[in-house]
């Protein structure tokens, strides 16, 4: 039988090494991977590519992403590109001039680095949006930034209190400022005019079509439901499936609504049934548990600390209470559901594995898969946990650098010591764990290659700063492997992930083989080619 397509001539990441030079492809499967011998497959009607010494390795999973929001950003007041606070107010009133005809100013993406102590305010909105209510997240989405006219028509005033699981940011006098942290964001969030369904269609396939030129050929989505103004993408992607314009291969983790218990557990097990078409299906739950170190929401078992270095009173947020949690993870469990957890803290990490063993121990051993997404501040007690449980550890390697929101907004308040347990990859991969790999798109980039930088070099590609934990680096090949065959298993695609005879023929050549420059290097390769089960999504100018 002749190969659809045969890909030749380069080295092939494979689970035993790069050895491998030719991938043969027959009806969207890898069917021969090998040397010379593998050309015995070719025939007339066969496609094949020379890599010209490129790199060929499995297709990139992302195992947190949320690409429905990142699409709809990209068409909105886009800010992720300002670094400046002019820059930032400069780029609103670009959009809103160009944009009469939008009864709301939307978007997001602005950091908060550009930004006295991370939180801007509502007059810098009003000097150049007076008429208009402005609502932006910032890019990462646990908290947003309004207008003095949001504000108005949301009717937070100095007398509104703080929801529970958010705050008003306030000036000295109490008057809000504009800056709406966690749940406070609903507040404004809930009044922004609604995409269409053909807008979620939309943004979707745009979102779909940039990560194909990444080399993404598969991911989970971390939110399928509605929380803090983000669409809720589940009818999107049923559209995609059905017409067959979805071409990634995707699991949806329902949301966890964490105003709620364990009553909402049949209702995601219908949610389940009914989302599961064509390369779509939702087995997941996610359970935010906590918020993010910069606005010292995340969970940490010890105290956040002020400016002066002294301890405040402040261990950040649990939105699940950790009595319950246990008893809703061993349920899920039980059903079969895969608990994706967003654990940032190590009060957060910790409440999660105590659920997973929770679990484990009610249930005995399962094929679940439990992930902890983000990991930012790890106690060293919990991570050999990870290995003993089975939990995945899910990592944002591009957050893992030197920036200044990590040097003046986080280490600060967290002190030296919790500082050094900052995104310790190097010690979970000894520590025996399985190590996935996200993005968080639209939080930060969904290209991997950056992500496979900073956890390689722990630098960010823009090279602001020094090594940032040296010990906690990892290598190329492991860094790879944490975005194919590490994600895939999270995934539940255990027919992808790796090239190997019978495997789906979701693959990337890259624009070079990385391994063989420097790992300085690595920032620069780029995606030359995407497959997915065999068919080409995306093909470089110059591919």
């Amino acid at each position: 039988m002749h190969a659809d397509l045969l890909l030749t001539g380069g080295p092939v990441f494979t689970p035993e090494g790069r050895a491998a030079t030719a991938v043969a492809v027959t009806g969207g499967r890898i069917t021969a991977v090998g040397g010379t011998e593998v050309h015995e497959l070719a025939g007339p009607r066969t496609e094949v590519v020379d890599l010209a010494g490129r790199l060929l390795l499995p297709g990139f999973q992302d195992a947190h992403v949320h690409p429905l929001p990142a699409g709809l950003e990209l068409s909105q007041c886009d800010l992720t590109g300002a670094r400046t606070a002019e820059d930032t107010v400069a780029a609103v009133r670009a959009y809103a001039e160009a944009h009469p005809e939008r009864e709301w100013i939307t978007g997001g993406g602005w950091s908060m680095e550009a930004f006295a102590g991370g939180t801007p305010t509502k007059e810098l909105l009003d000097a150049v949006v007076p008429d208009r209510p402005v609502y932006l997240p910032n890019r990462d989405h646990h908290g947003a930034w309004a207008n003095s006219r949001a504000l108005e028509l949301a009717g937070v005033t100095r007398d509104t209190p703080d929801p529970a699981d958010g705050r008003f940011e306030r000036d000295a006098s109490g008057e809000p400022t504009g800056m709406l942290q966690e749940g406070a964001m609903q507040s404004v969030g809930r009044l922004t005019p609604p995409a269409t369904a053909a807008d979620r269609l939309a943004a979707l396939l745009r979102a779909q079509r940039h990560l194909h030129a990444l080399g993404i050929t598969a991911w989970q989505d971390a939110i399928v439901g509605t929380f803090a103004g983000m669409e809720d993408p589940s009818e999107a992607y049923t559209a995609a499936a059905r017409d067959g314009s979805l071409t990634a291969r995707v699991v949806g983790a329902l949301w966890w609504d964490r105003a709620r218990g364990a009553e909402q557990i049949p209702e995601l097990v219908e949610r389940r049934a009914a989302l599961e078409h064509g390369r779509f299906r939702a087995t997941s739950v996610k359970l935010m548990l906590d918020g993010v170190a910069e606005n010292g929401t995340a969970a940490l078992l010890d105290p956040y600390l002020d400016k002066c270095g002294c301890a405040t009173s402040n261990r950040g947020k649990s939105f699940i209470d950790p009595a319950h949690l246990p008893a809703y993870v061993t349920e899920l469990d039980a059903l079969g559901f895969q608990c994706h957890f967003h654990a940032l803290g190590d009060g957060a990490v910790r409440h999660a594995l105590d659920a997973v063993e929770a679990a484990r121990k009610a249930n005995g051993p399962s094929d679940t898969r439990p992930h902890l997404a983000h990991l930012q501040v790890v106690h060293p007690d919990d991570v050999p946990r990870f290995a003993a449980l089975g939990a995945t550890a899910n990592i944002q390697p591009l957050w893992a650098a030197h920036e200044p929101q990590m040097d003046e907004l986080t280490i600060p308040f967290l002190g030296p010591e919790r500082s050094a347990w900052q995104y310790p990859f190097g010690s979970l991969l000894r520590s025996g764990a399985r190590l996935a790999a996200g993005s968080d798109w639209p939080v930060s980039s969904p290209d991997p290659i950056q992500g496979i930088h900073v956890a390689v070099n722990r630098v960010s590609p823009d090279e602001r700063g020094p090594v940032f934990l040296p010990a906690e680096r990892v290598g190329l090949t492991a860094a790879l492997t944490a975005y194919t065959a590490g994600s895939a298993y999270v995934n539940h695609l255990d027919d992808t992930g790796t090239v190997r005879e019978g495997a789906l023929a979701d693959l990337v050549v890259l624009d070079r083989d990385p391994f063989a420059g420097p790992p300085e290097a690595i920032k620069e390769t780029r995606v030359a080619l995407t497959y997915v089960g065999g068919e080409r999504m995306y093909a470089a100018p110059d591919a």
